[in-house]
């Protein structure tokens, strides 16, 4: 339960109080009722508040240097004044269930300005690496004045569209000199993005950076778009030189000028997104936390188990079994 009633988190979050916000994410991602109660009341008072941040999700192959990216990007946008939230959403352990945790350290500078907010959070093995209430959390960095909203995913899946239906601008991170330049990056990926960073480009690796970008943006002609208007580029940056930096806060500028429009249509639709997902989230975890559910569940295991039955019948048992149980008998 949270030690502070919701009008502190609510005037704490307003007032800008960068220990207040840290604890209001803590209050959303909790899974205890009372506090989940106190999340619904707290994100109510602060969505007037919420939706002026620039949202820009980045995604990338491992090792392409997503957050040496953040880091050196949000010095240059901190320099001029502005407020700068990352949420690094973490990578969940499949068989202990722990994370890594380790992107607060690897943007340093973010991590110790007053105007920069960084938060890591694992991602409880959710879809597309974007953790479960991520978008609260942007929403309450958004209430705190945070003008630029940086979503870090866990890496490259067919998944991360996850990302795409919260972030105005996707960007995709890929380094030349690994071989295949493609990398993983999937169709599905180059599809959701605005733009593609060949990152890394210095020093020996200028020229096969180059190289690299020409392919991607070859590939990048015959994908489709998530939004029609807007013609994806191919870019090269170097976090290290600071080279291309210049060039891509040019691009990511002209998007938001030039696609208004298109970005307020794209909130109203992932607003309604948004509700289907969080009911789809409640609905599963009342599911399998209902006691007779799991009793019937564990029965019907040892059917599975003994060939009595089959997955899809014993899927529809559970399912029966919840709704008659949960759902009211409608009246004649």
């Amino acid at each position: 339960m949270s030690a502070l009633s919701v009008s502190q988190h609510v005037d704490g979050v307003i007032a800008r109080d960068r220990a207040i916000v840290a604890k209001t994410v803590t209050l959303v991602e909790s899974t205890n009722e009372a506090d989940r109660h106190a999340a619904r009341e707290v994100m109510r008072a602060l969505a007037p508040h919420s939706g002026n941040a620039r949202r820009i999700g980045v995604t990338g192959v491992p090792g392409a240097g997503k957050s040496t990216l953040l880091d050196a990007w949000g010095k240059r946008l901190l320099d001029t004044g502005a407020r700068v939230a990352v949420l690094a959403v973490d990578p969940t352990s499949v068989v202990s269930g722990g994370s890594i945790l380790g992107d607060k350290t690897r943007m340093s500078y973010l991590s110790a300005h007053p105007n920069a907010f960084v938060r890591p959070s694992p991602s409880g093995l959710a879809l597309g690496g974007v953790a479960r209430r991520t978008r609260e959390a942007m929403l309450i960095c958004e209430a705190a004045g945070y003008e630029w909203m940086f979503v870090e995913t866990v890496g490259v899946g067919q998944s991360e569209v996850a990302v795409s239906e919260m972030v105005d601008f996707f960007l995709v991170l890929a380094i030349a000199g690994a071989g295949d330049e493609l990398q993983g990056i999937k169709r599905g990926i180059f599809e959701l993005a605005d733009a593609v960073l060949v990152h890394k480009s210095d020093g020996d690796n200028r020229a096969r950076a180059q190289v690299a970008r020409a392919e991607l943006q070859a590939a990048l002609r015959y994908a489709p778009r998530r939004n029609a208007r807007w013609n994806a580029q191919v870019m090269t940056a170097s976090s290290l030189t600071g080279e291309g930096l210049d060039e891509l806060e040019a691009l990511v500028g002209r998007f938001f000028l030039e696609q208004a429009d298109w970005i307020d249509e794209q909130r109203k639709r992932q607003l309604t997104l948004s509700m289907w997902r969080t009911a789809e989230q409640q609905l599963i975890s009342s599911f399998r936390s209902d006691a007779a559910t799991t009793e019937l569940a564990s029965e019907l295991s040892l059917a599975l188990q003994a060939r009595e039955t089959s997955p899809e019948e014993a899927a529809a048992l559970l399912c029966a079994r919840w709704i008659a149980a949960n759902l009211p008998v409608p009246k004649k």
